[in-house]
C-alpha cells in the first residue's frame, strides 16, 4: 500500500497512521456498534488496551439467543487500576466492550450477597475479591451446582426455598398480655449467635457443598446456620427450640453434613458454619430427638 499522503483540508485532522487512513480504531468501532445496539460477545485483544491490563475469561451462555446457546468463554482485557475488584473489571467489560454480558450486583460493599461467582476455582464475592490477589487469566464462572439462567446469573429459587424452610424468624408463644414488653437478650447469648447473623444469603456455601450437590433436599449450610441463630436465641421458648430442632434433625438436615469444612472455607463473612452444624447435632442428641 502506498504511504503517500493525500492533501487534507485545514479543518480535517490527518490520521495518525497514514496506512490506516479511512479505517476506524478497534475502540471506535466497538463504540459505534454499542451505540447502534450491535455489540456482540467477542474476545477483546490486549493490544486494544493501553497500559497494564486485566485478563478475564468469562463464562457466557444465553439460552434465548441463537448461536449463544452453547456455553463458552469470552476473553476481555480491561485497564487495571489500583484497588480494582473482579466486579469492577466485569462492569468495565460490560459497559465498554459488550453490553450483553450479564451478572448480578448491587451494593458493591459485600453486604447484598448478589455477586457471588466461581472465581479461579473458588466461590467468592466479586466486589470483595481484589484483582491483585489473583493469578491471571482470571476465570469467572457462575456458581456451580445451580442452574444457569444467563452468563453468570444462576437460579436462586431453590436456595431461597431452603432458607425459608427453617422458619427464619423470631417466635415467642408466651408473649405478655396487653402492651408488649421489650424482649431482652443478655450479652453472652448475643455473642454466641453473633457470627450467625452475618449471613448475606449469597449462596457461596451451598454451591461449595458436595452433599448439597448430590442431595437436592439437603437444607444446606446457609439454612442450617440461619436456624442456629434462632435455635440458640434465649428469647424463644423451649417448645419453639425443640420445634426447630425437629426440622433440622430430619433425614436431609444436619445429619447429612459430613464435616468437610468447604462451606466454612468459602464463606465471605467468615461464619464458622461447620461448627454451628456440629453444635446443632449435639443439641439434637441432648433433646433425645430421632436422628438418622
Amino acid at each position: 500500500m502506498s504511504t503517500q499522503q493525500q492533501e487534507q483540508p485545514d479543518t480535517q485532522e490527518a490520521p495518525a497512521d497514514p496506512e490506516m487512513k479511512g479505517a476506524e480504531s478497534p475502540q471506535q468501532e466497538r463504540l459505534e456498534k454499542k451505540e447502534q445496539g450491535l455489540a456482540e460477545a467477542e474476545s477483546v485483544d490486549e493490544s486494544d488496551v493501553e497500559g497494564e491490563s486485566v485478563h478475564l475469561k468469562v463464562f457466557r451462555y444465553d439460552p434465548e439467543v441463537s448461536g449463544k446457546q452453547e456455553p463458552r468463554f469470552d476473553e476481555f482485557h480491561v485497564p487495571f487500576e489500583k484497588g480494582m475488584t473482579v466486579l469492577d473489571a466485569l462492569i468495565f467489560a460490560r459497559d465498554e466492550f459488550d453490553s450483553s454480558l450479564t451478572f448480578r450486583h448491587s451494593c458493591r460493599q459485600a453486604i447484598c450477597g448478589s455477586d457471588a461467582f466461581f472465581i479461579n476455582g473458588s466461590q467468592r464475592l466479586g466486589c470483595k475479591t481484589q484483582i491483585s490477589a489473583l493469578q491471571q487469566p482470571i476465570r469467572v464462572e457462575p456458581l456451580p451446582h445451580q442452574e444457569v439462567v444467563k452468563d453468570l446469573v444462576v437460579d436462586m429459587d431453590h436456595f431461597y426455598d431452603q432458607m425459608h424452610a427453617v422458619e427464619p424468624y423470631f417466635q415467642q408463644e408466651d408473649l405478655p398480655e396487653g402492651e408488649l414488653e421489650e424482649q431482652r437478650q443478655d450479652r453472652e447469648n448475643r455473642e454466641k449467635v453473633k457470627m450467625s447473623t452475618r449471613c448475606i444469603w449469597c449462596g457461596a456455601c451451598m454451591s461449595s457443598c458436595n452433599i448439597a450437590a448430590g442431595d437436592n433436599q439437603y437444607l444446606g449450610p446457609a439454612a442450617i446456620n440461619k436456624a442456629y441463630k434462632f435455635a440458640m436465641d434465649e428469647r424463644e421458648d423451649e417448645e419453639i427450640k425443640e420445634h426447630r430442632l425437629r426440622i433440622l434433625e430430619q433425614e436431609h438436615g444436619v445429619w447429612r453434613c459430613q464435616t468437610q469444612f468447604s462451606c466454612t472455607e468459602v464463606c465471605p463473612k467468615d461464619i464458622p458454619l461447620t461448627e454451628h452444624i456440629q453444635e446443632l447435632k449435639r443439641e439434637a442428641v441432648k433433646k433425645n430427638l430421632k436422628f438418622w
